[in-house]
């Protein structure tokens, strides 16, 4: 597809990666020359030089021929007029990255009369990522699909874990809880895994099945975490206010630490039911008076990557290591550092949530009418996808026993949801039924189809 860009910043430039790498034909438009220069030098993409949301620059992007513009300038206002113009041009669809909560109350309106195809919240998508996990504390990451009836759990073997040394087929057979390790990230590598693949402490395994097996299989284990009560957050900023108003509405206790006494005192009027306080979190004594000890959850989302893993190692040292540890990072070298070393319990960066909901908005519009991605995750760095496809009456393998479809390699069902929410993890002797939602996992980044799964 041919894809405007308005933007080469970080978010833009994520999105110039994934979706030149993924074979569209990228445009980039900024009013930065060194900005234009320098992502035009790295990926196999077009150049614009200008305001993106002027007409002139449209039409020399050839915006007219697209089929999709994103804009993700750090002004709402002008991803707005970038998308409105386009709209008028002839681009088929617009995505606005927009920020500010007041926009938010009009975005039906944005939709209905503008033709804005989707808008993208940043702060709200990563608030919303921290949320799941303070719900589900012992994973890494939590990713739901088919309306959260059925989960996707990262979670890290430790040394000491029951699992190490143990065969899948043997797990399966040991446990009554139906769960289901459908990838497996291993000092570099990807592997989607079969019956005697076995596993090995400090191996990243990505679990499928329903909320209360899950929490059932982490019982089991010895490792399960009660969704977290009390909440500690550093940094009141756009994340801070929609993470801690999904946490009050969880019924979680928020407490809220900035040293800018201005943004406390405005945190404080928005968010009556927090306890905002001007302080400095990198300072251990004032979280040991604030309690840390005693805090379910400890968050650091400030704007400066580095303080937040300072403050996020420090706290789960001070807290005993039973407090849930959550650091929002968007340099990818230093998440990679982390996350290798298992400094931190997650990590969550904004910039690839983003990335991840516009990739999805854009892989649902290139599969086959009918057959739409209804959900799509990256996991393993992108290395592997967890999509979910709904069951229509075109699918020629309907009620055909799994047993007898020849997967492609690289490949598996992990997942089934019936039309009556029932979950089912798969095994030979399930079929796919019409209307049924079903997650496949897999190396091929390109899969858009449910079609595709089988081999010719």
């Amino acid at each position: 597809m041919k894809i405007i860009i308005v933007g080469a910043g970080k978010v833009g430039s994520a999105l110039t990666q994934q979706l030149s790498a993924d074979g569209h034909n990228v445009t980039v438009v900024d009013q930065d020359p060194q900005l234009i220069d320098n992502i035009i030098n790295i990926y196999d993409v077009m150049g614009v030089c200008g305001n993106g949301a002027v007409y002139g620059v449209q039409k020399e992007a050839e915006v007219e021929k697209a089929e999709l513009l994103i804009a993700t300038t750090s002004s709402d206002e002008l991803n707005i007029l970038s998308c409105l113009v386009a709209r008028k041009l002839g681009a088929k669809h617009t995505i606005a990255r927009i920020r500010n909560p007041e926009y938010e109350k009009q975005l039906r309106f944005m939709r209905d009369e503008l033709g804005l195809s989707m808008a993208i919240n940043p702060e709200r998508a990563a608030a919303r990522e921290i949320a799941r996990v303070l719900r589900f504390p012992t994973a890494m990451k939590v990713e739901t699909f088919s309306k959260g009836r059925l989960e996707l759990v990262e979670y890290r073997l430790p040394a000491d874990s029951a699992l190490d040394g143990l065969a899948l087929a043997d797990l399966y057979r040991n446990i009554r809880v139906r769960v289901l390790i459908c990838a497996v990230a291993r000092k570099g590598g990807t592997i989607i895994p079969s019956g005697d693949f076995v596993l090995r402490a400090g191996d990243k395994i990505y679990l499928t099945s329903s909320p209360d097996q899950l929490a059932q299989f982490f019982r089991h284990l010895g490792v399960f975490r009660s969704k977290a009560s009390t909440v500690m957050i550093v940094g009141a900023s756009k994340i801070c206010y929609y993470l801690t108003s999904e946490l009050l509405n969880m019924g979680m206790s928020v407490k809220i630490i900035d040293r800018d006494e201005q943004r406390c005192i405005q945190m404080g009027e928005q968010l009556p039911k927090a306890l905002v306080i001007v302080g400095d979190g990198t300072d251990t004594d004032l979280l040991h008076e604030e309690g840390i000890g005693q805090t379910d959850a400890f968050v650091a989302i400030t704007g400066i990557d580095e303080a937040n893993i300072l403050m996020s190692m420090c706290a789960s040292k001070e807290s005993g290591n039973h407090c849930k540890v959550v650091a929002k990072i968007n340099r990818k070298s230093l998440v990679d550092l982390v996350s290798n070393e298992s400094m931190i319990d997650s990590v969550i960066s904004a910039r690839s949530t983003t990335t991840e909901l516009i990739v999805q908005y854009v892989r649902a519009m290139e599969s086959a009418e009918g057959a739409k991605i209804k959900t799509l995750h990256r996991l393993v760095d992108g290395a592997v996808e967890a999509l979910e496809f709904g069951v229509g009456p075109d699918v020629p393998f309907i009620g055909v026993p799994l047993k007898n479809l020849k997967l492609r390699n690289g490949l598996l069902l992990a997942g089934i949801v019936q039309r009556n929410g029932k979950i089912v993890i798969p095994s030979g002797n399930d079929c796919l039924s019409l209307g049924d939602d079903v997650i496949v996992v897999t190396t091929d980044t390109s899969l858009q189809d449910i079609h595709d799964i089988c081999r010719e």
